[in-house]
């Protein structure tokens, strides 16, 4: 008994079942696969002890159902590094990204090539995967071989990589900034471009999840670094300029944009010209700020026009001006619906309808007012960038106990508050004050 459970399957095990399942005989597995009678004999008695790559995937394409199993099977007596990754590319394009780590980490196990040979041919290979996700299961096999192994330079390389790909998931943005944290202890194990790769992504992450001073050390670090133009560059310096706005270093701010501005890329003098518009206006000189954010919103290009009126409506509510807001209301259509998903929009229009709310409510509008704010937390939902002002205006109708029509927004409302406490640990403290 012993015997029989510590069996372990082989290629001849897989045909003598396939053929006694699918009851067929030798000549007519032949006509399946394409593969000879004799062939197809010797590999079920066992006497072929390491077939040919070319008949184990004739026989998967005619019983694809047997496809991993029979290749897990093969790969355990296949020592030729080109027949693996041979192997290798067949199995990403089947999309199995459990099988790929184990072709992987087989070949990287191959004791015929050194151990750090394996690994940047195996790493230089993972670069040309076009599919994400089978590219970073392919890094996840690199990196986890490399600490076993105690190979520094491709940990930092595959945690690089890794990084790289995980920071586009936008629910994700606060956890991947922590794990790309890591890299910083191998960054003496990456190459200059690498490094200058490393500190602008971070920079521009950092600046996303709103760590604006982390984002200004990242961008500087990588600015002495770089010493030739890029757009990455470029990105890299605007973040920077942000982020001192958002910490109200105006004169910084303004000390920067004069070496933002020489950068020749299409969007530079946009950004540009709308950065000293708000500049103007986060110093309170309205009267300068008002009339160049209103012609840059004539002007520019439709990227802006978000942005733009995000930072009008708050000044208008500021000085109380309601007919302007209502102005920009009445071009909804043109200002929301024109733009790609991605975190920086999502807080334009988180903020967009948090200030609708505000007008809405200010002037007696109070369930349109409410179902606007609903829309504004659900944007900001989608990257976790709640604020305190986001928090004041949901206790502010608790605390009033304001009555809301029945209907499918009050669901949404109350789903967004119970969103916001989870995010929030506070709020329910704050709300019972």
């Amino acid at each position: 008994m012993a015997d029989i459970l510590n069996h372990i399957k082989t290629i001849s095990d897989i045909i003598f079942q396939l053929r006694k399942e699918k009851n067929l005989t030798y000549a007519e597995l032949e006509e399946l696969t394409g593969v000879g009678k004799p062939v197809l004999h010797k590999l079920e008695k066992g006497s072929t002890k390491r077939p040919e790559f070319k008949t184990v995937k004739a026989i998967t394409s005619a019983f694809p159902e047997i496809y991993q199993e029979l290749i897990e099977c093969y790969i355990t007596i296949e020592n030729r590094t080109e027949v693996l990754y041979e192997v290798l590319q067949d199995v990403l394009s089947s999309e199995k990204p459990s099988l790929a780590s184990k072709v992987a980490l087989r070949l990287l196990e191959n004791p015929s090539n050194e151990t750090e040979d394996s690994l940047q041919r195996l790493y230089y290979f993972t670069q040309e995967v076009s599919d994400s996700s089978l590219r970073l299961e392919l890094y996840n096999v690199i990196v986890k071989y490399s600490r076993e192994h105690g190979i520094t330079n491709f940990i930092a390389r595959g945690l690089l990589q890794k990084y790289l790909i995980e920071r586009a998931d936008l629910k994700r943005l606060d956890r991947t900034f922590q794990e790309g944290l890591e890299i910083i202890h191998y960054i003496n194990f990456l190459t200059n471009e690498e490094k200058i790769i490393y500190y602008f992504r971070m920079g521009l992450h950092a600046h996303n999840t709103k760590k604006y001073r982390d984002c200004i050390e990242f961008c500087e670090n990588g600015m002495v670094l770089e010493k030739n133009e890029s757009e990455l560059k470029a990105r890299a310096h605007l973040s920077m300029i942000n982020s001192h706005l958002r910490l109200k270093n105006y004169d910084k701010v303004e000390e920067l944009l004069d070496v933002f501005e020489k950068y020749e890329y299409d969007f530079v003098y946009e950004a540009a010209k709308h950065t000293r518009a708000i500049t103007k206006a986060r110093k309170g000189e309205y009267e300068i700020a008002v009339p160049l954010l209103e012609e840059n919103l004539r002007v520019f290009s439709p990227r802006f026009r978000l942005n733009i009126v995000d930072e009008l409506f708050e000044i208008y509510l500021k000085i109380d001006n309601l007919d302007a807001c209502s102005k920009l209301l009445e071009r909804e259509n043109e200002i929301v619906n024109t733009y790609p998903d991605g975190p920086n929009v999502y807080r334009a229009l988180g903020k967009y309808y948090r200030h609708k709310g505000y007008y809405q409510v200010s002037i007696g509008l109070i369930d349109e007012g409410v179902k606007s704010f609903v829309t504004s937390v659900q944007y900001l939902k989608r990257i976790n960038a709640f604020e305190e002002k986001d928090i004041y205006v949901f206790l502010l109708f608790i605390q009033n106990s304001i009555i809301l029509n029945k209907g499918l927004y009050v669901y949404s409302f109350n789903e967004a508050y119970n969103n916001m406490v989870q995010k929030n640990p506070l709020f329910l403290n704050e709300g019972g004050k």
